[in-house]
């Protein structure tokens, strides 16, 4: 392991301040980035812990959500608002690790955390252009199984591990940002990039900057939620495919729909061609099949991944048919 500072930030404005200088990396749960130190694939110079930052969960009159950074996940899970009103986020943090991790786990980290390509994590056998920028890809011709079949590149084929990144991907949710420059807010969806060229560029934080909060808008009154997670074993693993949906439908009409996948891009993927298929439109299992195969029809399947496209497309059309009420 690489030797680096450590310090505890008192406030936001500290953190910053700490997490100017090059080299230094935000400290959360731990639950994702101690493991990238004892591998050595991040060498920080300094660790600025923002563990203490506040952790409130704020329910506002207009009925959105405000979630201090450093709420652990277990609390964001358990909170009553959350299981109200977006049950879709609950279920997602639920099936996303084991009860330890989750009262571990911040909502700050979640979100940063990185790919679980075993290709990147293994420093002295493979080539990742993620971990060292020009290097090469080993994924592209090795088991890929795990890996991209959206938004991947020449460069690049690893996928986003986060669950909880789904669920707010598919509920509209806004960053709040802090930073040498001041403050910021940035929607979840433009807050990952895609590899092209630069897989080691994961992110549109500037240097320094810490997520300080994250924002959920209310859903509509009609809207029904949920999160689905497939996986090869039961818990403790990552997805393969996993969809968050919010479903508004009337009178056998589609008023409004949001989609979300994991397992199947290098950022948490809005399904937005599905989305636009389906508004206005019936809510039956053939029109959701139809949005389903829309949003994979560009899907760039691997040698042992192309399982994924199909699972994928029903996933999605039986999440939001148990969502609408109609029989798959």
């Amino acid at each position: 392991m690489t030797p680096f500072s450590y310090t505890r930030a008192g406030d936001a404005a500290d953190a910053v301040r700490l997490g100017a200088f090059g080299g230094a990396k935000y400290l959360g749960g731990g639950t994702n980035l101690v493991d990238l130190l004892r591998e050595t694939i991040e060498r920080p110079s300094a660790l600025v812990d923002v563990a203490g930052l506040p952790a409130t969960i704020e329910e506002r009159e207009d009925g959105s959500l405000l979630i201090g950074a450093a709420t652990r996940n277990a609390a964001l899970a358990e909170h009553r608002a959350v299981r109200s009103h977006y049950p879709v986020l609950a279920r997602a943090i639920l099936a996303g690790a084991s009860a330890q991790i989750r009262n571990m786990a911040t909502v700050g980290g979640n979100i940063l955390q990185r790919t679980r390509c075993a290709y990147f994590y293994d420093d002295e056998g493979s080539r990742c252009n993620k971990r060292s920028p020009g290097q090469g890809c080993d994924a592209l011709d090795g088991f890929n199984r795990i890996h991209a079949i959206l938004g991947a590149s020449a460069d690049c084929v690893a996928t986003h591990p986060s669950d909880m990144c789904v669920a707010l991907a598919a509920l509209d949710a806004t960053v709040h940002l802090q930073g040498p420059a001041g403050t910021r807010r940035l929607k979840l969806t433009g807050l990952h990039r895609l590899p092209g060229t630069r897989p080691d560029l994961e992110t549109a934080l500037e240097p320094g900057e810490l997520i300080t909060a994250v924002e959920l808008p209310a859903l509509p009154a009609g809207a029904r939620s949920t999160y689905r997670k497939v996986r090869d074993r039961a818990s403790y693993a990552f997805a393969l495919v996993s969809v968050a949906a919010v479903l508004e439908a009337d009178s056998g009409t589609v008023r409004e729909v949001r989609l979300a996948l994991g397992g199947v891009a290098p950022k948490p993927w809005r399904a937005r061609k599905a989305e636009d298929a389906l508004r206005g439109g019936p809510a039956t299992v053939q029109a959701f099949r139809a949005a389903a195969e829309s949003e994979l029809a560009d899907a760039a399947p691997l040698r042992d991944n192309g399982f994924k496209v199909e699972l994928a497309k029903r996933t999605i059309t039986a999440v939001l048919g148990d969502l609408a009420g109609v029989a798959a």
